[in-house]
């Protein structure tokens, strides 16, 4: 989400000791030949940023930060949201499919370092590294010959299958022909990263007096709670399309505020979208809504008390009305869903428990809480947002009025709410999960016992054994029907998570203002070749 600027500055002064309090050296970084000097893109981006380093980040606002920040092998296409040339100018592919040979372009890091093939191979080391506890690394785990291995402590780095053949050529092994193997390496797992500067100053590299990057800009300040701002970097290999002169973005999670500052004119993109205003929103003509690759839904910590039970998380399953939900709370057109896959070509979805109340209440009573007597008050969180509230409190007057069962709902600001998640100090989680390339495998992957992402514990051995089967074969309907078969055991089996509804993406732009900028089904929207209209 994008948003204009917080505070103003008003002095050179009082700019000097804002940059001066963020460590700010931006003197040499500051300016390219396309960008104008107007052109600052303010986006209202929904969240403090839990960080800036590629190994520790998680959610979606810190994806739109990295975007400026850094570029992998592959990046993305604006129109598309698929992979291409990046730092790697082409690459080959082994009639096998197993092997890919990536052919470096001739790049460098902000501040003059060459970026060579032993950039690529230590830097997913580092990510990889047990030590460096990055939750995305099980995406390098899932594709990556020997990478897992190496990421759970069981062979050293030596087994992952990755090597720079010399300065300019990178080649990676792959655990199976994976048709999406090119677009997952776009996602910001597979990021470079600065290793020189990250051993000159440790934690602290990324801090803006210390900041390196490849990306298209650089970082100019992080003031937290308030605002970062971003430069474009003129050691960027395609400056020649960069034309905005500064990216600010502010951290603004209530909705309501973003949407008031969008109209003042404060903010030039926000995906704050109010619910409770949605009517209002969706008469303005910068209103962009369109399908996204992307789910809702809760998770059940299953090793908490009766979440532990099927027969429990079926019925609170069955004991929700999504349809209702979706036509009286949400209201932007999103699909409800009994899957985590949403609508994708040639894919037949695995899907859990329908609306059924009076089943629901059966199943609650074999369980051993008739009328919902005798069943521990739960807790829903979800991350600070109206929208995620009214969700919430439709859940909750749901499983009242169908199961005679009480819960607690309460929201967190972002990074509490992903530390929790990721401790599983949880029962029950709000979630939402945007696909990272165009396959069934990004939605599934994440239940992999012990999976970076798999914040409920879920762990089945059969569901486990078919998506680690499926990444071994080719592209088609076989290896389609394997996946559906895994969702399945998920689902209509364990029922592992619950839900909700199918995403659309919603985002205020005016497009006759910035071109450049378009809807596609990952909602991923780079800034190369974003520019101001005159």
């Amino acid at each position: 989400m994008k948003h204009k600027i917080v505070c103003l500055l008003t002095a050179l002064v009082s700019a000097a000791l804002i940059l001066a309090a963020c460590g700010g050296k931006t003197e040499a970084k500051t300016s390219t030949a396309n960008a104008s000097a107007d052109a600052e893109f303010i986006i209202g981006n929904g969240a403090e940023p839990q960080s800036l380093d590629p190994a520790k980040i998680q959610g979606v606002p810190e994806h739109r930060i990295n975007m400026a920040l850094f570029e992998g092998l592959v990046t993305y296409d604006p129109k598309t949201g698929n992979a291409v040339p990046g730092v790697a100018k082409s690459w080959d592919i082994s009639e096998d499919g197993m092997t890919y040979t990536f052919h470096l372009r001739d790049a460098e890091w902000s501040d003059g370092t060459p970026i060579t093939a032993k950039t690529f191979v230590d830097s997913w080391l580092r990510t990889l590294a047990p030590e460096t506890g990055s939750q995305y690394a099980f995406m390098i785990n899932m594709v990556i010959k020997g990478a897992e291995d190496y990421n759970t402590g069981k062979a050293d780095a030596s087994a992952v299958a990755i090597k720079a053949v010399d300065d300019k050529t990178f080649e990676v092994q792959l655990t199976g022909p994976a048709p999406y193997a090119t677009d997952v390496i776009a996602h910001y797992a597979f990021n470079a990263v600065p290793l020189h500067t990250i051993e000159k100053y440790g934690a602290d590299w990324i801090k803006p007096s210390n900041f390196v990057g490849n990306g298209p800009f650089v970082l100019e300040s992080w003031v937290p709670q308030e605002k970062v701002t971003v430069v474009p970097n003129v050691k960027y290999w395609n400056k020649e399309n960069v034309h905005l002169s500064r990216i600010t973005f502010l951290p603004i999670e209530e909705s309501n505020t973003a949407f008031e500052k969008y109209k003042a004119g404060e903010i030039d993109w926000s995906t704050g979208i109010p619910v409770p205003r949605i009517d209002e929103v969706k008469l303005l003509p910068d209103y962009q809504v369109a399908p996204q690759l992307s789910t809702y839904y809760y998770i059940f910590n299953v090793k908490r008390g009766p979440l532990q039970d099927v027969r429990v998380r079926k019925a609170l399953t069955m004991a929700l009305d999504r349809q209702e939900l979706v036509d009286k709370v949400t209201k932007a057109g999103q699909l409800p869903t009994r899957s985590i896959v949403p609508p994708m070509a040639g894919y037949t979805p695995g899907e859990g428990a329908g609306y059924d109340p009076e089943q629901a209440k059966k199943l609650l009573a074999e369980a051993g809480y008739p009328d919902g007597k005798g069943f521990p008050v739960l807790t829903v969180i979800y991350n600070t947002l109206e929208g995620h509230k009214l969700i919430a409190e439709y859940v909750q007057e749901s499983w009242k009025r169908n199961l005679g069962v009480d819960i607690k709902i309460q929201n967190y600001e972002w990074k509490t709410f992903l530390d929790m998640r990721n401790q599983h100090e949880f029962d029950i989680s709000r979630a939402g999960w945007v696909g990272d390339y165009q396959d069934p495998n990004t939605f599934l992957e994440l239940f992999i016992t012990g999976g970076g992402n798999n914040d409920g514990e879920y762990s089945n051995p059969k569901f486990d054994e078919l998506i680690r089967k499926a990444a071994t074969m080719k592209g088609g309907a076989e290896r389609f029907q394997v996946l559906h078969d895994a969702e399945t055991v998920f689902l209509t089996e364990d029922q592992g998570i619950l839900p909700i509804y199918s995403y659309v993406s919603q985002n205020l732009i005016d497009t006759t203002k910035w071109a450049g900028w378009y809807t596609n089904p990952q909602n991923i929207n780079p800034y190369i070749g974003l520019k101001k209209v005159k």
